[in-house]
């Protein structure tokens, strides 16, 4: 790469960055609804043709931001879990749902653009599936290597009940993806851990644990760890 060729590449790639950071700041005032491409450039100082040659939509500049956010819980989840022994796999699960709780409070405007109320007329892209699987992959990988070592717990296993017919059909993609070898019952139990802990993490954010739950390191804990058992996930 030529030097004008990589300033321009450079110049370029930090307009990117502070468009996407100027319009994270409208997100947390605005919601993503109100998000304006004239309004981020006029913040920057720039015609609103100059943003329109970045993005070429406030949809793709969203695009772009869930993309972002997607990533970065991903990355969030992936590096905490990470650090837990391999054979650990309750403990792998409790360090990936703690990720995932301190990420949204961390984060609360990118934790509601993602996992809160749909934008209307927002259509996400498919290009958006694979940063959006980053973090339940992390789940899915947990389950996958606890059911081939044999390492689910049989007692919480056995509790599992016979799924739908069609609900073994709609999981069949799901197992194709992210738990190759797993059965049906034991991915269809993953999904509802995964969807109450995300549950957990939205009532906590968004006030509904409000003069009823007091500790909620303590809760969220005990009940992350319930929920990994409820999956047949243990300790060695």
């Amino acid at each position: 790469m030529d030097e004008p060729t990589g300033k321009r590449a450079k110049a370029r790639a930090e307009l990117t960055a502070s468009i996407k950071e100027v319009a994270g700041r409208h997100l947390a005032t605005d919601g993503p609804s109100g998000l304006s491409l004239r309004a981020v450039a006029r913040e920057l100082g720039l015609a609103s043709s100059a943003v329109y040659r970045y993005f070429a939509s406030r949809d793709e500049l969203l695009t772009a931001l869930i993309i972002d956010a997607y990533d970065s819980i991903g990355e969030a989840v992936e590096t905490a879990e990470r650090a837990v022994d391999r054979a650990d796999h309750l403990g792998r699960w409790l360090a990936a749902s703690g990720a995932v709780r301190r990420w949204a409070l961390d984060d609360p405007n990118r934790y509601a653009l993602v996992y809160g109320t749909p934008v209307p007329g927002y259509q996400a892209p498919v290009d958006t599936i694979a940063h959006a699987t980053r973090a339940v992959g992390v789940l899915a990988a947990i389950v996958v290597d606890a059911a081939a070592a044999d390492a689910l717990d049989p007692a919480a296993v056995g509790t599992t009940a016979p799924l739908p017919p069609s609900v073994e059909q709609d999981l069949a993609a799901a197992i194709d993806l992210l738990f190759p070898g797993v059965a049906p019952p034991v991915v269809a139990q993953a999904i509802v851990v995964w969807s109450a802990t995300f549950g957990m993490v939205s009532f906590e954010l968004f006030g509904q644990y409000q003069n009823v739950i007091f500790d909620r390191d303590a809760f969220f804990a005990h009940s992350a760890t319930g929920l990994g058992r409820s999956l047949g996930l243990r300790s060695p």
